[in-house]
């Protein structure tokens, strides 16, 4: 087969829709191609040379490059096939609409399925320190059930005293250890009791 812009065109189409079924199935803006195929590829990340978005997407990354070989392909393919136009024209504008097919695709990345609070921080969701009020008492040496905000929800947790007291509904207490679900707390009056004496 002799290559023709036709034909150039027409791979360019094939490879944009075989990349877009890739980034589908390999996770979209990081492929990982396993060292036994020859190395280990990393593609699309943010930071690596390549200016990121607000919302932490590649302005490079394989989805848009799908999305631009795929429309210029086709553009150029059907120009070259069924119309007149100049050769730099119609690649001109093959050109054009590879970058707006891209550019669509990545507003859509960038601005509808990644959120700047994607990235969850391990901090925000630890239990020592959390302060909260007990919702069902706890008995000396037994369990009960404090409630609390974290990241913005108000959540329940089992809730056992630290020392193994009894604490009464609704009393403020603080968490200063979490084992196996289960939170240890101590009275909030009493800590900032002891941080007052420290001071």
């Amino acid at each position: 087969m002799t290559m023709t812009w036709a034909n150039f065109y027409l791979v360019c189409f094939a490879l944009g829709f075989l990349f877009s079924v890739l980034s589908f199935f390999l996770g979209g803006l990081r492929w990982h191609v396993p060292h036994a195929m020859g190395g280990h590829v990393h593609a699309g990340h943010a930071g690596h040379g390549v200016r990121a978005g607000k919302a932490g997407a590649p302005l490079l990354n394989p989805v848009s490059l799908a999305a631009f070989l795929a429309w210029f392909g086709g553009v150029g393919y059907l120009l070259s096939r069924f119309s007149s136009l100049w050769f730099v024209v119609g690649l001109g504008i093959a050109l054009l609409s590879g970058v707006t097919g891209a550019g669509i695709i990545y507003l859509f990345l960038s601005r509808v399925l990644m959120s700047p609070d994607e990235n969850l921080d391990p901090a925000d969701y630890d239990m020592i320190g959390v302060l909260g009020h007990i919702s069902m008492p706890i008995r000396e040496g037994g369990t009960g059930e404090i409630i609390y905000s974290q990241a913005g929800t108000r959540q329940t947790c089992g809730a056992r005293a630290e020392d193994g007291t009894a604490i009464a509904k609704g009393t403020e207490v603080v968490v200063t250890r979490y084992e196996k679900g289960i939170a240890y707390v101590r009275l909030w009056s009493e800590m900032a009791g002891e941080e007052t004496r420290t001071m």
